[in-house]
C-alpha cells in the first residue's frame, strides 16, 4: 500500500483514517477539500482539479481522501488501494452535526482556508440521498477494478479499527 484512495460519503471519516494511515504508514496524505475549494466555498474549475490530481498522482506514494466523482478515475487508475468507507448515512449525518458544532464560524483543518464550517440543509439532504445515489455509483465502479489493485470496503467503526490495528 503506497497509493490509497479513500472514497464514501461526507461525515463517513475519510479524513480522520487517512491521518491515522498516513501516521502508520508514513506516507504524505492529500485533503481533495483543501485542494479543490478556493477560499468562500467557490470551487476549482474541472481543468485545475485534474492538473491537481495528476501532479499528486506522479509521487512515489500518497494518500488522496475525497470523492469528486468528475475526476475519480485519475486517482482510481493510479492508486494501488481503494478504501471505501461505506458507512450507515445515519452515522454520517450525526459525524456531519458534530463537525459542524465542533467547527461552526472556524475552518476546520482538512479543509480549504477561508471555508468556515456551517450548517447546510442541501449539504445534509445530499449526504442523506448518498446511499440511493453517489453509492451505488461507487459499488458499481469498484466492481470493474482490475484485481491487481486492493479494494477495501469498511462498514462501521469496529472494522475500520481492526483494518488500522492490522497493518
Amino acid at each position: 500500500m503506497k497509493k490509497i484512495i479513500l472514497i464514501g460519503s461526507s461525515g463517513a471519516g475519510k479524513s480522520t483514517l487517512s491521518l491515522k494511515l498516513g501516521e502508520k504508514l508514513d506516507i504524505e496524505v492529500f485533503h481533495l477539500d483543501k485542494l479543490l475549494w478556493k477560499p468562500n466555498w467557490e470551487m476549482t474549475d474541472r481543468e485545475y482539479q485534474n492538473e491537481i490530481q495528476n501532479n499528486l498522482i506522479m509521487k512515489p506514494s500518497w494518500i488522496i481522501d475525497g470523492n469528486y466523482g468528475g475526476t475519480l478515475d485519475i486517482r482510481m487508475k493510479a492508486a494501488d488501494t481503494i478504501i471505501f468507507l461505506d458507512r450507515n448515512r445515519f452515522v454520517c449525518i450525526y459525524q456531519i452535526l458534530k463537525r459542524v458544532k465542533k467547527y461552526n464560524g472556524i475552518t476546520r483543518p482538512d479543509m480549504q482556508n477561508n471555508c468556515p464550517e456551517k450548517f447546510d440543509l442541501s449539504f445534509l439532504k445530499w449526504v442523506w440521498n448518498f446511499p440511493n445515489k453517489q453509492r451505488i455509483d461507487i459499488l458499481r465502479i469498484l466492481q470493474t477494478v482490475p484485481k491487481t489493485k486492493k479494494v477495501i470496503v469498511l462498514k462501521n467503526k469496529k472494522q475500520i479499527q481492526l483494518f488500522l490495528d492490522e497493518l
